[in-house]
């Protein structure tokens, strides 16, 4: 017998070599109708896995992530089968789930077509229909390689090449089709009830622009239709929230040929972005920040030690100077090393806190370009704090109390992730245990759930990730928190300590925007581009009802302006109806109609974006009402 620990603690005592089904079909039948996956001693595995020894044991539904991912992970499958099935010269890439779904790659001789995609998403019901069993086989390397060269999947072949002589392999079967893959999956294909091919687009093999192109259909798929259908309605909602149409309409900026990835600020876009960064800086110096710039190209010896040159040098751009290499930075902290190195510092003057707007440039690949979501230079609101060891704790909260109150001001949810250590990495096993015990007892010291994410710090670092999920449920990771020891010994910083000898100090790299750009990004999709009054480039539109009222009008305009309210005027010989339609087209939050009348009264008729009418009010009562409302923030 092995003891079977489940995830609310309750044990269970089961016959060695009982599969995971079977444990979970004597549990609860309905338990077992909803499950797709399991994890055992936190690895996730097929549900047809035996159980040969004591575990603890996770059943995964769809509304675990994991869960969710093996079931995306077969639905590409489907769309693999169905696409072989339809074009049979077809040659397999690779096909993992996604955050909202999955994908597959194909080296096809013509690329697909629209309605090519309906008839492989027709294909794919058919095969969902079926109903077919997914079946996990293992090969030898050799006999792999084999397999899947009298198949056909040059692609394949070349993946099982790069693992090791003595690997095993696994491939899933469903029906007559197989394909290499790790797993897990769900056990069948007719638990996927629901599916839609969105898109189709093209793909470099392996990300490299040097590979062939390939074509990639994006799907997504679910337990449930009524899923589906509230799913395709969020992603409807979001094409009218795109950020980059948003961005046109409102002429808050632009991207041009003449520099993919480098976004154009116009002036009511550049308003938005001073505005945010006016608020970090404010917020900042409460807490004791002290602001710097470090220069945007500095030579290689400084990446070298830095570690970029071995870990990042792929997304860095580069030029030469006296005929010397130079890079231009993808990242602040080498920066702030230098600055920190200018003069020893005593303990009595930890921490240090040192916060930098700066502007970063990273290379990549054109196809993952994105308006302000994915670009290739931006302005990191970077930070790097120098502490004494025992002072790790408090820095972390006082960083993570930070990031809150910035998210509430917006109004963001958000959930968070402990990222840990990733293959390509840098320093020692016990600096990064070390580390990751810190982040995680700042968390539970805060009282903050968070997910694990396995492998995802930086290289120098563990981290906290922090994702923001807007208004129609789309998740956003922005703010982080880095814990490093590796930067300060690789810059050999130190300070004097209370016995008069040099120690090592502990550094923070954190953000809270992330990226300013992407953020602005963010909050036009988030409000669909009805920003906040404090935020709005413009707050208020004068509207006169005649010509007569022209005069009153910009008498209104210098008073807001006076108290720093953006304001314009509309005098235009146009009919009242027409000029309230386009500042509402415009999404300025605050109309002030004024005629005859009005003018007479000294008074406004105001309306207001997304509530109308909102009668008549004395000028100067307007005016402490939106002044209040900027004052507070309010969203």
């Amino acid at each position: 017998m092995v003891e079977v620990v489940l995830k609310d603690g309750s044990k269970k005592q089961c016959p060695k070599g009982i599969s995971i089904s079977d444990v979970i079909r004597d549990i609860s039948p309905g338990l077992f109708r909803r499950s797709l996956a399991a994890q055992i001693d936190g690895r996730t595995v097929d549900l047809s896995y035996k159980i040969n020894e004591d575990c603890r044991l996770n059943i995964l539904t769809f509304d675990d992530e994991q869960g969710k991912k093996a079931f995306w992970h077969t639905s590409s499958h489907i769309l693999a089968q169905a696409v072989k099935k339809l074009f049979p010269g077809a040659r397999l890439a690779i096909g993992p789930a996604v955050d909202n779904g999955f994908y597959y790659d194909f080296d096809v001789e013509k690329p697909f077509s629209t309605e090519d995609l309906q008839v492989i998403e027709e294909e794919m019901k058919k095969i969902i229909k079926e109903n077919l069993e997914l079946e996990r086989f293992e090969l030898p390397r050799d006999e792999a390689i084999a397999y899947m060269k009298e198949m056909g999947e040059t692609y394949k072949v070349e993946l099982i090449e790069e693992l090791p002589d003595d690997a095993v392999i696994s491939f899933y079967r469903q029906g007559d089709f197989v394909d290499l893959c790790a797993g897990p999956h769900i056990p069948s294909t007719g638990l996927v009830k629901a599916v839609k091919l969105l898109s189709v687009a093209g793909a470099y093999w392996r990300g490299d622009e040097r590979n062939k192109m390939l074509q990639r259909i994006y799907g997504v798929s679910f337990p449930k239709k009524s899923m589906l259908d509230e799913h395709l309605q969020r992603l409807e909602e979001a094409k009218k929230r795109d950020h980059r149409k948003l961005g046109r309409e409102l002429d808050l900026f632009s991207l041009h040929e003449e520099g993919p990835g480098f976004p154009f600020f116009h002036p009511k876009g550049t308003i938005i972005y001073n505005l945010l960064v006016e608020f970090w800086r404010k917020e900042h110096v409460k807490r004791g920040y002290h602001e710097i710039r470090t220069p945007v190209i500095l030579n290689k010896d400084l990446w070298i030690r830095s570690g970029h040159w071995d870990h990042y040098r792929e997304n860095m751009y580069f030029t030469k100077i006296d005929e010397q290499d130079y890079a231009v930075k993808p990242m602040n902290c080498p920066g702030s090393m230098i600055l920190y190195k200018r003069k020893l510092y005593s303990y009595r003057e930890l921490p240090l806190r040192v916060g930098e707007l700066g502007l970063v440039h990273r290379h990549e690949l054109s196809g993952v370009l994105h308006g302000l979501m994915r670009v290739r230079y931006f302005t990191q609101d970077d930070a790097h704090i120098f502490m004494l060891p025992e002072q790790i704790e408090d820095e972390i909260l006082g960083v993570i109390e930070l990031i809150d109150h910035f998210y509430s001001i917006f109004g963001f949810k958000y959930y968070v992730e402990l990222s840990t250590r990733p293959e390509d990495s840098m320093g020692s096993d016990e600096d990064w245990e070390l580390a990751t015990n810190a982040l995680e007892k700042a968390l539970k010291a805060r009282g903050l759930d968070y997910k694990i994410n396995e492998g995802d710090g930086a290289f120098y670092g563990p981290k906290i990730d922090f994702h923001l999920e807007d208004c129609i449920g789309r998740t956003w990771q922005c703010g982080t928190i880095q814990l490093d020891f590796q930067m300060p010994e690789r810059f050999d910083l130190t300070y004097i300590g209370p016995d008069g000898e040099k120690h090592r100090p502990v550094m923070i790299h954190r953000v809270v925007f992330g990226s300013i750009e992407r953020f602005i990004g963010i909050l036009t999709e988030h409000f669909a581009g009805a920003f906040p009054t404090w935020l709005a480039p413009v707050q208020v539109r004068i509207l006169t009802v005649t010509d007569r009222a022209d005069s009153y009008a910009r008498e209104l305009s210098a008073i807001l302006s006076d108290a720093d309210i953006r304001v314009e005027t509309d005098l235009r010989n146009e009919k009242i109806g027409y000029k309230i339609r386009e500042a509402q087209t415009e999404k300025i939050p605050y109309m002030l109609v004024v005629g005859d009348k009005e003018m007479e009264n000294r008074t406004v008729a105001l309306r207001a974006r997304g509530r109308g009418d909102l009668g008549t009010m004395q000028a100067d009562e307007f005016l402490s009402k939106i002044l209040k409302e900027i004052r507070t923030k309010s969203v």
